[in-house]
């Protein structure tokens, strides 16, 4: 008997009507799930197109295998080979201009991404991007789903204002910082959207999760020489210019932090038990979730790095980052490509054992 194809309420992706549970998020699937056609994510009307992407459909496999580049059916198993195809998930970049770029990865260990980038830019270098990473708890139910709807939600209202009547000086850094929390806002209720959703497909004699959907946040917002950053939780953001000081722009919500103000040593404080326990976070049990934030004027030629820990995990501090983003450029900073850095950058954490989720954006910028 062929089986009609529907789709997941929780994540959209293609599943048979007679399938107890969505092979990709996991969600329990009710006898009377109805197909559901999924708008591709596209700017409102005058809203400005900064670069994002056409569609917002990640669930389901890839198009392509990467073990014999034959054509994936509709079942998710290459029609050349018969193996299955990773999902689409498990490893996505985004590129909106030349100048900025984002590669998301599954790692080594985990068995699914919960890391999620949202990255926009425009088309002239050095001129307006935003950076978002957030990065699920892996204890928590949905966190996959989490990190998504949370970054995407960001990247929408970041984009939705531009510095155009915002002023300059003190009070564009008031405005965007301002924008920032917003945008904290958007993500945090993106999450707890992700467990009220849940909550509603859930068996209704069954308890509620005890750890309710969550993810750490961190977005960086470029207006020409003006940068802000603001974080909740543990993903982190740098800046690494050619010449001078790398300097970390976030300082983490997590015990690991605690014990560095206290006295204990990075490496080791980064290292021990319960290293990578945070304190703040998005979701329906966060105790908060404003953004610490911070500015800088851009002066110089470098990089500005977004990254989750699967990447900070290996290498911590900024001048070690500003060390491996030179040796992994290999020739002159300013001739890099962005994508093809943050690829190689992914590819290096793999290589270091790849034990998280790697998140990595980068914008490149070149003043003048």
């Amino acid at each position: 008997m062929n089986s009609t194809m529907t789709a997941c309420p929780i994540c959209h992706a293609a599943v048979g009507d007679s399938e107890q549970f969505c092979e990709a998020c996991g969600a329990e699937l009710s006898p009377t799930t109805v197909a559901a056609e999924v708008p591709p994510e596209e700017p409102s009307p005058g809203q400005p197109d900064l670069g994002l992407p056409v569609t917002s459909d990640l669930a389901g496999a890839a198009s392509i295998c990467p073990g014999c580049g034959g054509e994936v059916a509709a079942d998710g198993y290459c029609g050349t080979c018969g193996a299955r195809a990773p999902k689409r998930r498990d490893h996505f970049s985004e590129q909106p201009a030349g100048w900025v770029a984002a590669v998301c990865d599954r790692g080594i260990r985990h068995g699914r991404n919960e890391d999620a980038v949202a990255v926009a830019a425009d088309p002239e270098p050095g001129s307006r991007a935003v950076l978002v990473v957030c990065d699920g708890v892996s204890s928590s139910v949905d966190s996959d789903l989490a990190s998504l709807a949370a970054a995407r939600a960001a990247r929408a209202v970041l984009v939705s204002s531009r510095s155009r009547g915002m002023g300059a000086g003190l009070s564009l850094i008031a405005a965007v910082t301002s924008r920032l929390e917003a945008a904290a806002d958007a993500a945090s209720d993106a999450v707890i959207e992700v467990t009220r959703n849940a909550k509603a497909v859930a068996d209704a004699d069954l308890p509620p999760a005890p750890n309710p959907a969550s993810c750490t946040f961190v977005a960086a917002v470029v207006e020409q020489d003006l940068l802000v950053v603001g974080s909740v939780g543990d993903s982190r953001a740098y800046w690494l210019p050619d010449v001078g000081e790398a300097v970390a722009l976030t300082l983490d919500d997590s015990f690991a932090q605690v014990r560095i103000a206290a006295g204990v040593p990075r490496a080791e404080a980064e290292s021990g038990p319960q290293s990578h326990a945070i304190l703040r976070w998005l979701g329906e049990d966060a105790p908060d979730h404003k953004p610490t934030t911070s500015t800088m004027t851009l002066t110089q030629p470098g990089w500005l790095l977004v990254c989750s820990d699967g990447l900070w995990n290996y290498c911590s501090e900024a001048e070690d980052l500003a060390a491996l983003v030179r040796q992994t450029t290999g020739g002159p900073p300013e001739a890099a490509e962005p994508l093809t850095l943050a690829d190689a950058l992914v590819g290096w954490a793999n290589a270091q054992g790849g034990q998280d989720n790697i998140s990595v954006a980068l914008a490149r910028i070149q003043p003048g």
